[in-house]
C-alpha cells in the first residue's frame, strides 16, 4: 500500500486532524518557509503526536550539528534535506546520530544526476523556493525510473493522487498545499486525502 506523508504542520490543531486521519508520515519545516516552526514549536506537537506517525524534519542546508541534535532529541523521526547537501553532508549526518534520510530532488525537463547515500530520494518539482510551490513536474518522466522506493511530491491533489499512483506506484505520496484552506491545514482535506489513497486498490 502506498504511504502518505502530510508535510508542514505548524499548529495543535494540525495534529490533532492527523491523529485522527493516521497518515504515515507527517513534516515539520525547519527551513524558510511561511510553514516554518521553530524547535520548541515542533518538541511540543511531537509530544501531541500519535506514536503511529512518523515526523519528518525538512532542511534546506542546515548545519549538520544542528540537524542532527534535533533527530537526537527525539523531536524528528527522520531527517529530509531539501537543499544542496551532497553525499559527504548525508554521511556525516548519518555518523552523527545514525538517522534516516530523505533526500529531496527537483525534477524539471528531465531527471537530474541522483545522490546516493540516503534512505529514500523525494522526487519534487525544481523550483527556486524548492519545494511547497503546489505545482506539479511531468510525472512521465519518471516513467523509467529503476531505483530504490521514493516519495512522489509537487502538485500532488485529492483530484490527481489516484492518477499519480496508478502513473508510477511510488512508496509515499507527499503533499502540503493541497489539503489546505486560505493557507492553514483542512482537517477534512486531509481526511480526505489519506482515505483516497488508503482506498486505492
Amino acid at each position: 500500500m502506498v504511504k502518505v506523508k502530510i508535510c508542514g504542520l505548524s499548529r495543535v490543531l494540525d495534529i490533532e486532524a492527523v491523529n485522527r486521519a493516521l497518515p504515515d508520515y507527517i513534516g515539520f519545516v525547519f527551513a524558510p518557509s511561511r510553514r516554518r516552526v521553530d524547535v520548541e514549536t515542533a518538541a511540543m506537537l511531537k509530544q501531541k503526536l500519535d506514536a503511529r506517525i512518523k515526523a519528518v524534519g525538512i532542511f534546506v542546508n542546515e548545519d549538520i550539528d544542528n540537524a542532527a541534535e534535533i533527530y537526537k532529541e527525539e523531536i524528528i523521526d527522520i531527517v529530509q534535506l531539501h537543499g544542496d547537501e551532497d553525499d559527504d553532508y548525508i554521511r556525516h549526518l548519518k555518523e552523527k546520530c545514525g538517522c534516516p534520510v530523505i533526500k529531496a530532488v527537483g525534477v524539471g525537463d528531465a531527471l537530474p544526476s541522483l545522490p546516493t547515500g540516503s534512505d529514500y530520494l523525494m522526487f519534487d518539482t525544481l523550483s527556486a523556493q524548492r519545494g511547497g510551490g503546489g505545482t506539479a513536474f511531468d510525472w512521465n518522466i519518471l516513467k523509467g525510473y529503476g531505483g530504490s522506493q521514493y516519495f512522489l511530491a509537487g502538485g500532488i491533489s485529492i483530484e490527481n493522487v489516484i492518477g499519480a499512483i496508478q502513473l508510477l506506484a511510488p512508496y509515499c505520496v507527499d503533499i502540503s498545499s493541497g489539503v489546505e484552506t486560505d493557507g492553514a491545514k483542512d482537517a477534512e482535506k486531509i481526511e480526505k486525502f489519506v482515505n483516497t489513497v488508503r482506498g486505492i486498490k
